[in-house]
């Protein structure tokens, strides 16, 4: 029997890792890809951080807050110094599973048409994909960031995770970029530091797996060719990319408010 590869976007997954914090909400991991493990494993190097809490899979909204304030650090931490901050929500707005790019970018507070030249700012876009525009989303996010010049690129995506747990509960913010479709084998052109000369620091959650990994989590099966490539997301996937957007965006309004 063929065995499938483990498709997944999560560091924590890919990578020996130890609870850096655990405050009992959230855990905190973080793990570095240097170029020879970035070699073995054909993940790009860079910093991983993810935080993880069942706050949104159990409903507990007052503890949101909590969530948004912890991620926000990690994204001023892996945004030092930078005061233009560009933010760019991937996917596709008519799928849900895929619509925590579209869902964030809706919320967030943009202000740079208020601000004078030389102040910081924060400005935003989301380009759709392929199939809808006749663009890629590389040429449309490279055109606009040569024009704006922000000091980063923060690109929000949906993800995908190795193990069903890791649904809406884990927050994953990297220096390293992204490749749009990466996680469901469709791979556009990547967005990093390299290819767009801006640097880039990618955050999002995990909303699908495919249903091999269901499989082999269940009773170790290792695949098969008739559902290998079925991808698979829960039910009340609309009410969680509603709320995890709610979280990344007001922890990207918390990140980069700029005396709002």
């Amino acid at each position: 029997m063929d065995n499938y590869a483990v498709y997944t976007d999560m560091a924590v997954e890919f990578c020996k890792h130890e609870h850096n914090k655990d405050d009992g909400l959230i855990k905190y991991y973080e793990v570095t890809v240097d170029e020879s493990m970035s070699a073995r494993l054909g993940k790009p190097c860079g910093k991983y951080a993810t935080l993880e809490t069942s706050a949104v899979i159990n409903g507990q909204n007052d503890a949101y807050k909590r969530v948004i304030d912890a991620l926000a650090s990690g994204l001023k931490s892996y945004c030092a110094g930078c005061g233009k901050v560009m933010a760019v929500g991937l996917g596709n707005p008519d799928l849900t599973a895929d619509a925590l790019g579209d869902r964030v970018f809706k919320r967030l507070s943009v202000n740079r048409h208020l601000r004078r030249d030389g102040d910081n700012y924060l400005c935003a876009l989301t380009p759709n994909v392929l199939g809808m525009t006749g663009i890629e989303s590389f040429d449309i996010i490279s055109a606009v960031a040569d024009r704006v010049k922000p000091d980063v690129i923060v690109v929000v995506d949906a993800l995908t995770a190795a193990a069903a747990s890791r649904i809406a509960t884990a927050f994953q913010v990297t220096d390293s970029g992204i490749t749009p479709g990466s996680g469901v084998e469709n791979h556009r052109r990547r967005l990093d530091e390299r290819t767009l000369g801006v640097r880039t620091v990618s955050v999002g959650v995990p909303l699908v797996v495919y249903s091999s990994t269901i499989a082999r989590d269940c009773c170790g099966y290792d695949g098969n060719p008739r559902c290998g490539d079925m991808i698979v997301t829960p039910k009340d996937v609309d009410i969680l990319v509603e709320d995890c957007a709610s979280i990344i965006a007001g922890a990207i309004n918390n990140a980069f408010s700029f005396g709002r």
